[in-house]
């Protein structure tokens, strides 16, 4: 696994706009968006690698009717900050298998998965789980 795509994964913020998370190794306070099961999912910049804009914004529009037709109404979010913010979705109610099918679907390298504030960050190649890491999902403090 490459350590800089793996330290920005755990390193980076995910959820909506207004609320973000943050992954920890220990419980902390979760952001109020982490109850029952959820995923967030993105279809930008494939495999860690730097998309066009143009590329980004069909890929997520492909993703979006996606998870609409599997009969989810996903909340918009965000995976990352500044220069690699990701348009992403948070997807409640959405189970692990899913989650890495959408990702594996648009080439993506990981997902996040979690029931309340547990998380799991399952990383992904050619469509496949290849591993998970367990964190928490925490609010900013």
């Amino acid at each position: 696994m490459n350590r800089e795509l793996r330290a920005a994964f755990l390193g980076t913020s995910y959820g909506p706009p207004e609320e973000r998370g943050f992954l920890a190794p220990t419980p902390a306070p979760p952001p109020s968006w982490a109850r029952g099961s959820w995923a967030i999912v993105t279809a930008w910049n494939p495999g860690g690698e730097r998309a066009s804009d143009a590329a980004n914004a069909r890929a997520q529009a492909d993703l979006l009717a996606l998870v609409r037709r599997d009969g989810f109404p996903p909340t918009p979010a965000l995976n990352g900050e500044g220069e690699w913010a990701e348009a992403a979705l948070l997807i409640h109610g959405a189970r692990l298998r899913q989650a890495a099918d959408w990702g594996g679907q648009f080439g993506q390298a990981a997902v996040l998965w979690g029931v309340g504030a547990r998380a799991a960050l399952v990383w992904l190649e050619g469509g496949r789980v290849t591993g998970v890491e367990r964190r928490w999902v925490v609010g900013r403090s």
